[in-house]
């Protein structure tokens, strides 16, 4: 063969100039790589003993809480310009059963029953003392606290200043200080983990029974023939029981005294209650509180509330090893992981980033899915369209606010006390106070 017939045999190559497939498709493939190396290091620097299920769980249950608050809080617009709450509750009944769905503070509360009885069994092994494991515990929760509400204090006159009306930034500070009263209650829950556990230990899974006794005598009492001379105030009795029970059941599962038979009991039971409170004792349907409505079911939480958490409670143990399996492929785990250590920046900034999105808006007028009233079924679709924009704006917003969960080692006295001073301004402005 000569050599100009050899020449002639070579493969030609395009240009580097030219679209190709493979040029197309280089970039989405090399991050694809990145992404997978990123999960698998996180995969491997998981300690064995790390309960996959149970952090699974809570992130679940983490994202629940702005994916509620955006689909199932809205704004109504003014002739002033200012924003009210609003709710697509009000005008769409059949949007209630959503509400069950991602109303998962139960799941938090059993999976931090779980953890802080492990926590603390950890602590108290390595010579900790009681009061040093609950003051590591509560300072975890309280910085992000006072971080959102420092800041807030001082946007407020800020965005008074830029042109925002009074009425906006009262709801505003209602939406942000609204997921923190969460905080409050599960810190004093906390407090009590070690009385829990002795409980436990004694009476098994059954504690929880008087838990949920006394939130049925309350809901009697202001629901039942009495309650128009039942004061408004009894209502908060069930604050404190309401929240502790699935926490109690959190505590048993951590100390091996709930297995599966007793979650196929709470997966039934819980199941039936919610059916026979919906169906014969006409409890509202909606698990958030809906503008206008005379009663609720989450604040404080009524005896539906902790229906819906014992079911959900039992269908999560029954899930438990399945959850680990799918847990551990490393793509499915990385986020997981990512979720929980971003957890109070989660519950203490996602209705900041509502916020950031919907001020501006009413300053355009009327902004579908933002500023629009929820009474249109053309509404829910712009709000699930503005979801990936509230996501991306959470996500900004946490590159920055993570700093708040991170221990205040650099930050000065003066510093804690000014930033203590503007969250108590905050809470007073925010609870209508002044």
């Amino acid at each position: 063969m000569s050599h100009r017939s050899r020449e002639t045999t070579r493969p030609t190559l395009p240009p580097r100039n030219i679209l190709t497939p493979t040029n197309i498709l280089a970039p989405v493939t090399s991050l694809r790589g990145t992404l997978h190396r990123a999960a698998s290091a996180v995969d491997a620097r998981t300690p064995a003993h790390r309960d996959r299920a149970v952090d699974g769980l809570r992130a679940l249950a983490l994202l629940a809480v702005p994916t509620g608050h955006w689909l199932l809080g809205g704004f109504d617009l003014d002739s002033g310009g200012a924003l009210h709450n609003a709710s697509p509750l009000a005008s769409f009944g059949f949007f209630a059963p959503l509400s069950w769905v991602l109303q998962m503070l139960g799941i938090f509360f059993l999976v931090g029953g779980y953890a802080s009885t492990l926590s603390y069994r950890r602590a108290v092994a390595r010579g900790e003392s009681r009061s040093g494991w609950l003051r590591g515990r509560l300072a975890r929760l309280g910085r992000p606290v006072l971080g959102v509400t420092a800041v807030w204090a001082a946007l407020i006159p800020t965005l008074y200043g830029l042109g925002v009306p009074a009425t906006t930034l009262h709801t505003a500070s209602t939406l942000v200080i609204q997921p923190l009263w969460f905080v409050g209650v599960y810190t004093v829950i906390t407090a009590l983990t070690p009385w829990c556990i002795r409980a436990a230990e004694r009476w098994r899974a059954w504690t929880a029974v008087p838990l949920l006794g006394s939130v049925a005598v309350v809901d009697f009492l202001r629901y039942g023939p009495f309650s128009e001379a039942v004061p408004s105030w009894l209502s908060l009795l069930n604050l404190l029981p309401g929240w502790l029970f699935a926490y109690q059941l959190g505590v048993c599962w951590g100390e091996k005294k709930l297995g599966r038979r007793g979650a196929w009991l709470l997966l039934a039971g819980g199941t039936a209650l919610f059916a026979a409170l919906l169906l014969l004792f006409h409890y509202p349907p909606s698990m958030v509180g809906v503008p206008g409505e005379a009663r609720t079911n989450s604040h404080p939480p009524s005896l539906l509330v902790l229906a819906l958490a014992a079911a959900q409670s039992g269908a999560a143990i029954l899930l438990r090893d399945r959850i680990h399996r799918l847990l551990r492929r490393p793509a499915l785990w990385a986020p997981v992981v990512v979720i929980n250590l971003s957890a109070m920046t989660l519950l203490c900034w996602h209705q900041t980033a509502l916020l950031t999105a919907a001020i501006p808006g009413s300053f355009l007028g009327t902004v579908p899915g933002l500023t629009t009233s929820p009474d249109t079924l053309g509404w829910i679709a712009a709000r699930v369209a503005w979801l990936p924009v509230l996501a991306g704006l959470l996500v900004l917003t946490g590159r920055y606010a993570r700093r708040f969960e991170a221990p205040w080692q650099r930050t000065s006295r003066s510093r804690q006390a000014l930033a203590g001073l503007l969250a108590a301004g905050f809470a007073v402005f925010a609870l209508g106070l002044a």
